[in-house]
């Protein structure tokens, strides 16, 4: 079968794989649909080390159809989606014709999306639901919200999830041009990258009442000295890097709350709640406005784009062409 293979010495090439090199699970799937994602990007082009034993498969989430299965609840048939858990890095992952795994990583597609349509939302938009879970949870149920990295996978869901519940919706973005894009999802404000990025202060004027970051550093930092008294910011990437030059100052003066958000191992009962959510919340022609379907060898080249940030939306990847 066709997938892409990451080899630790020659990097990632697309190959040919047997079925019977397939890792341990208890279930089959057929894999319709992956995405490109900005971990699997990373992988692909090397350039982080996110395969941890070779070769590797990359593709953090997909959809298809279980093909065979030795459980109750999967029974062959079954429209299955899987995000998360180490496909891609230590688990072969779904840019690939077939993937075998464990079938607790497994959860029926909502009957309000396609094998398509779920991996256009796919960990992106999966990852921008627990983050307005989160922020939910904090009590932080109104007002305006800021969006950083707005045009990206994470961020263009954000913004249409978060407008459709009525916030108030500030997009940050280093792209002027896709203005239009963001305010067609729903966007009320445009806010430069640049205001986000320059020396951090302990304590800036008090401009939103909640975030989402996927950026980190310093840029994250901004954003937290920036959150209204009592506010918080929900925190799931780090495009920016790793580190946060930040002072303890919002903490301990405004009750500002940072929430870490992880995707790849949150627990299953947290999933199926994000992933209903998402079948209530989330507008499917918005969803269309912002994806783009590519082929499995086209993913190779795509990856480079979408590390440069001259992607926008959600790269879908269908496997099958």
């Amino acid at each position: 079968m066709r997938a892409i293979i990451i080899d630790e010495n020659t990097g990632a090439r697309l190959g040919e794989v047997e079925p019977l090199d397939l890792p341990e699970g208890d279930v089959t799937v057929d894999v319709s649909y992956s995405t490109l994602n900005y971990k699997d990007a990373l992988a692909i082009t090397g350039k982080a080390p996110i395969a941890k034993k070779f070769p590797m498969v990359p593709g953090i989430d997909f959809a298809g159809t279980v093909a065979a299965s030795t459980r109750d609840d999967l029974r062959v048939g079954t429209k299955v989606l899987a995000n998360g858990w180490g496909l891609g890095e230590s688990h072969w992952g779904g840019l690939a014709a077939q993937a075998r795994l464990p079938g607790d990583w497994l959860i029926p597609i909502p009957i309000e999306f396609t094998e398509s349509q779920a991996m256009a939302i796919g960990t992106a938009g999966y990852t921008a639901m627990l983050c307005v879970l989160a922020l939910e949870d904090a009590g932080v149920t109104s007002g305006d919200i800021l969006v950083t990295g707005a045009a990206g996978g994470v961020g263009s869901v954000a913004v249409s999830l978060l407008a459709k519940r009525g916030y108030n919706v500030l997009a940050a973005t280093g792209r002027p041009q896709e203005q239009a894009y963001l305010k067609g999802l729903g966007a009320a404000e445009i806010i430069d990258r640049n205001e986000l990025t320059g020396k951090v202060r302990a304590l800036a004027k008090q401009r939103w009442d909640g975030a989402i970051d996927v950026a980190g550093s310093a840029v994250l930092a901004n954003v937290l000295s920036m959150t209204k008294y009592g506010g918080a910011v929900a925190a799931c990437g780090l495009a920016a890097g790793m580190d946060l030059p930040a002072s303890v100052a919002p903490f301990i003066l405004r009750g500002v709350r940072l929430l870490g958000v992880d995707s790849v191992y949150a627990p299953r009962p947290r999933r199926l709640q994000a992933w209903q959510r998402l079948a209530e919340d989330l507008a499917v022609d918005k969803l269309n406005e912002m994806t783009k379907t590519i082929g499995l060898e086209e993913a190779l080249t795509v990856s480079s784009e979408v590390l440069a940030g001259q992607t926008r939306g959600r790269v879908v990847v269908d496997v099958r062409r």
